[in-house]
């Protein structure tokens, strides 16, 4: 930007979901004035926490000495303060040295009031942490919530297929386990940053996010605006793995720019994104009956999803992860209850999986204790449930173009499953496990595409699909490359900008190959068609081979003219039924993932050596191997880390390691022995050129493998994530009848 911005630096309240009547010296605020500063007490800016729940934000006051001048104190209103660092007031200056130290001059009173922070404890707890449901006018499915009182249910969402009670009653096997995960975080290296620049005619939003349509969407409802008046801008993203979805720092930041009346940027530091958003930690029961032929006929399962304070994408990922919470199989009774709940925590979204990786760490470790429960090899017990093309899912919808039995069949082919394994026999111990699963795409979504060409011939697609380096630019070029005849390497990019660049749902739940990719070949095939019939009317015979530039200039007499072309992508969807929950058609395709893993443990320490992994994925076909590969890779290892040892550690709900010092994260010395990133050939024929999304997929069995390798090693079997070695070490002590002490 060519302007100076005035910076921001906040004030986070230090107690736990108060009630607080914030006091604020006048001699600070004159401090604050002589350091060129504003403060503004904000109250609670909705904004500055994830908006999925956002009706509009409190009133900001600006303060300045002059407006204290002979005054006492200003007590501002009381203000329910939800979670540890809740935004209560903020200082804005030209400098951020000088922000930084006028927010040090800011005091606050608190009033503790009792708050509720596990996810089951918040399914009966008379501790509410909203007064009543506000959902964002932007969500017309949840408008039904608006005022509900007394809930700490921000969603629930049911699936009931065949009579789960009678055939569970009836099994001859009866198998029943619960399973948790834990809060981690998306840690993208670039953290939340951005600029709003707000005039009376219009505002500019410079901003880190992965849906720059929704956030012009809500900001416009938000000021009453129309879109045309609201510009949102995204430079190179610097990843975000869900944690930029929806509004983040922007309605703050446009608060704090209408205070200014000029530029104001808002960025978090490292230990700040702690306090941002996290991954949904949840509790999974699951319930399993199985006749004497080994056959799952009945299962039900229970997720409760820890949100936090604010919904953001909550009730999405509960209800869309929530339909393939019983797995890969087929299976003729099922019964799914999935709630979304509110509780006084840092908010949980949407990370890389979208909530599957948590349900199939569960119904995974839970089909393996079934199977050696019941004396059966765990490979042949899948086997005999896989659904396969042509079965009913759950949902009632017919599998098409599923590679189930083909990505099961690829991984255990590479860990050569067939082969006796070298078990050890001295203090390390060596064993190894599998794990499968399924996915729906997050739908139903809009992509809209703009294909550009210039007069000299060379082609620009305007798109909203955000690139923070899982490489979307490079698959949405060769896609139009290959349409118009032209090199993938010619095709330009524009950078996203509401301006110019039309509308795309957002870039999540690994969706943009498929439908920004159907998007981007409809503008290229509607060019196409222009093309030639420009041709035709410049003279020229049909499949003559006359560059583009040319036929411009015939039909102009110069270099002059454009030819646009234009797609728009929606797949077909059925709601599901409100009472079953059941759909004919829950998704345009079926992402697949199967791992394979390898695993050396020291009995003496808990310590685990993952020897080898083999993730395989179906993704249809892979327009960009590289690409294919290298996403493979790296979601198996970031789900490495939240499986192996990461976790954030709260102390009555306050953050205790949020920082890179005290929260791991994978390093080159935690990389598996082996590690091979494959998928199976396949075909979506639903998809452009026969592709499908990979970005989540190989994030899905890594948790559920191990932890199945480990129980295969040592005969201990951990049902709560993470892996560590102080888990396992006490798992293994349990197992010897000589139990450590809790810590």
């Amino acid at each position: 930007m060519n302007h100076a911005c005035t910076y921001f630096r906040q004030a986070w309240n230090i107690e736990f979901r108060t009630t607080a009547q914030q006091v604020i010296e006048p001699e600070d605020l004159r401090s604050g004035d002589q350091l060129g500063a504003i403060v503004v007490a904000t109250g609670l800016v909705a904004g500055s926490y994830p908006a999925f729940y956002l009706s509009s934000w409190a009133p900001l006051t600006a303060l300045t000495g002059k407006h204290l001048a002979g005054k006492g104190n200003l007590r501002l209103r009381e203000v329910l303060v939800l979670l540890q660092f809740t935004v209560s007031a903020a200082v804005i200056a030209s400098d951020p040295h000088i922000a930084e130290q006028a927010v040090q001059l800011i005091s606050a009173e608190y009033e503790e009031l009792p708050a509720v922070f596990d996810e089951l404890e918040a399914m009966t707890s008379n501790v509410f942490v909203h007064d009543e449901l506000q959902p964002a006018a932007t969500f017309a499915d949840l408008k039904h919530l608006k005022d509900v009182k007394n809930t700490n249910l921000a969603l629930s969402f049911k699936l009931r297929r065949g009579d789960f009670d009678a055939a569970y009653a009836g099994a001859i096997h009866k198998f029943e386990h619960e399973f948790r995960t834990q809060k981690v975080l998306h840690l993208p290296f670039e953290p939340h940053a951005t600029i709003a620049d707000y005039k009376n005619t219009g505002v500019t939003l410079y901003t880190a996010s992965q849906g720059p349509s929704f956030v012009r969407t809500e900001i416009a409802r938000l000021l009453g605006w129309p879109e045309n008046r609201v510009r949102i801008k995204v430079p190179y993203l610097g990843s975000g793995y869900g944690a930029k979805l929806y509004i983040k720092l922007e309605a703050l930041a446009l608060a704090l720019s209408m205070i200014a009346r000029k530029p104001v940027k808002v960025a978090l530091t490292m230990e700040e994104m702690f306090y941002q958003i996290t991954k949904h930690p949840c509790t999974f029961r699951i319930k399993s009956g199985v006749d004497s032929d080994g056959k799952i006929v009945a299962r039900k399962c229970e997720v409760f999803w820890n949100g936090g304070a604010y919904a953001d994408i909550g009730p999405r990922v509960a209800q869309k992860a929530g339909v393939t919470a019983s797995g890969p199989y087929n299976i003729d009774n099922v019964s799914i209850d999935s709630h979304a709940l509110y509780t006084n925590v840092t908010p949980s979204g949407a990370l890389r999986g979208f909530g599957v990786p948590q349900l199939v760490w569960a119904y995974e470790s839970h089909t393996d204790m079934i199977a050696r429960e019941l004396k059966l090899d765990p490979v042949a017990f899948r086997r005999q449930n896989l659904m396969r093309d042509g079965d009913q899912h759950a949902t009632s919808q017919v599998l098409k173009d599923a590679a189930i039995e083909q990505v099961m069949d690829l991984v255990l082919d590479r860990m050569n499953w067939s082969r006796p394994l070298d078990r050890g026999t001295g203090v390390v111990r060596r064993g190894r496990g599998f794990a499968i699963a399924i996915k729906t795409v997050t739908t139903p979504t809009t992509s809209v595409a703009i294909i550009n060409i210039s007069a000299d011939g060379s082609v620009t697609l305007y798109c909203n699909t955000i690139d923070m380096g899982q490489g979307s630019n490079t698959v949405l070029a060769q896609i139009v490359g290959e349409v118009l005849n032209v090199p993938a390497e010619s095709v330009r990019i524009a950078q996203p900008d509401t301006d110019v660049t039309p509308y795309d749902m957002g870039t999540l739940g690994s969706r943009s190959t498929f439908h920004m990719g159907h998007a981007a070949k409809l503008a290229a095939e509607e060019a196409r068609d222009k093309i030639k019939q420009l041709a035709r009317d410049v003279g020229e015979p049909e499949g003559s081979n006359v560059p583009v530039a040319e036929l411009f200039k015939k039909r102009y007499g110069m270099q002059a003219g454009n030819i646009v072309g234009s797609g728009t992508y929606k797949p077909d969807y059925v709601s599901p039924d409100p009472e079953t929950g059941l759909s004919p058609n829950i998704t345009p395709f079926w992402m697949i993932s199967g791992v394979g893993a390898e695993v050396a443990v020291d009995t003496e320490t808990g310590h685990v050596e993952i020897t080898k992994l083999i993730n395989v994925i179906d993704c249809g076909t892979a327009i960009n191997p590289k690409l294919v590969e290298t996403q493979i890779s790296g979601a198996a290892l970031m789900h490495l880390g939240f499986t192996m040892f990461e976790k954030m550690h709260f102390d009555g709900g306050q953050v205790t390691n949020a920082s890179l010092a005290d929260y791991k994260i994978p390093g080159i010395r935690d990389l598996p022995g082996t590690m091979e990133n494959l998928w199976v050939d396949n075909i979506q024929h639903n998809g452009p050129f026969g592709a499908k999304g990979v970005g989540e997929v190989a994030t899905f069995c890594v948790s559920p493998a191990i932890a199945n390798a480990i129980d295969d090693a040592v005969g201990v079997r951990l049902t709560e994530l993470p892996l560590n070695p102080e888990a396992v070490y006490r798992a293994l002590r349990a197992k010897a009848g000589s139990p450590l002490d809790e810590a």
